[in-house]
């Protein structure tokens, strides 16, 4: 069993927001498996079903950004499961918008969700997807551009990368890491 989480914001006022890369992930692959993110329980949205012939839950932390690894550990402890079967996307400044990136473990860098979940889960050794937001121009405060409403020309380009995430999920399911890391990196 996998446990697929998306890191993002609740409520409607983050719903296109930079920061919500990860529950839009989850979002594109609940609606291609025909799977409802609706169950309230391990401090989040959730939602079990098949996904190419693996048991997965997909998971939205209902806990704010800051606290995502706690809803993510709940449903860990629930399941049972290693690190190495949970499954984070979210978003990365440091990548260019539309672009993803795929690593089996690492740091946080300076995402607070990530740096969360890796004290909730005690190890950085868990696969993730980076999906790329790019960088403000100009002198921009960084949590207003990550919490702040994405103009229409460019979630065009940000969808590039939710895309090539829900991609990159079922090759991961279907081919394993390794695989899916030299397809999508």
């Amino acid at each position: 069993m996998y446990i697929i989480v998306g890191l993002g914001n609740p409520e409607q006022d983050y719903a296109r927001t930079r920061h919500n890369m990860g529950f839009e992930v989850i979002n594109q692959i609940a609606e291609k498996y025909q799977l409802s993110v609706n169950k309230n329980k391990f401090k989040g949205l959730c939602q079990t079903g098949t996904i190419e012939g693996e048991k997965v839950l997909l998971l939205k932390p209902q806990t704010y950004m800051n606290l995502s690894g706690e809803s993510i550990r709940e449903a860990m402890d629930f399941y049972r499961v290693d690190p190495q079967q949970i499954l984070v996307i979210y978003d990365d400044m440091d990548l260019e918008k539309g672009i993803i990136k795929i690593r089996k473990k690492g740091g946080a860098g300076s995402h607070n969700g990530m740096k969360s979940v890796i004290k909730e889960l005690g190890t950085e050794e868990f696969p993730r997807i980076r999906v790329g937001i790019g960088k403000p121009e100009g002198p921009y405060d960084k949590i207003n551009y990550v919490i702040g409403h994405i103009p229409n020309e460019e979630y065009e380009v940000l969808k590039q990368g939710i895309n090539q995430a829900t991609k990159g999920v079922t090759a991961i399911l279907t081919q394993g890491i390794d695989v899916a890391m030299n397809q999508y990196n």
